[in-house]
């Protein structure tokens, strides 16, 4: 079963109180599962990473063999693709987490798509929605 993704991340702040949510679609584009949640105090990065982590934990439990991975932010969709190397510390340990979940796949693919993507739209809606939601 191949798997959609998309995923997104953000701060308010950089760092500041963060949030991480995705979509998971089937190829027919039907939506499986919408999640979100707040990370705490992290940078816009971090929160980017954290989405896509917890996206590809859930592909894992569907029990997907291949994803294709929709993100927004460039840095971390380079990273991936081993285009830009990961220089800061931080993200590190959530890059080799990001690694060891892709192996649990028989593919796994990392695409740039930009902002104005209706499922990262979506992603984004719910970032903020948490994010409000947890500063009332």
């Amino acid at each position: 079963m191949r798997l959609m993704v998309y995923s997104d991340g953000g701060a308010r702040g950089n760092p500041g109180p963060a949030a991480a949510a995705f979509l998971i679609l089937t190829e027919k584009g039907q939506i499986l599962k919408k999640s979100s949640r707040c990370l705490g105090l992290r940078t816009n990065n971090q929160a980017e990473y954290e989405a896509l982590i917890a996206a590809l934990e859930s592909a894992v439990a569907f029990g997907a063999v291949e994803v294709i991975c929709h993100l927004d932010s460039e840095v971390v969709t380079k990273h991936l693709t081993g285009e830009y190397k990961v220089k800061k510390e931080v993200l590190r340990g959530l890059w080799v987490r990001a690694q060891e979940l892709k192996k649990c796949f028989k593919a796994a693919s990392f695409v740039h798509v930009p902002r104005t993507n209706r499922y990262i739209e979506e992603a984004d809606r719910l970032v903020n929605e948490a994010l409000d939601k947890a500063s009332v």
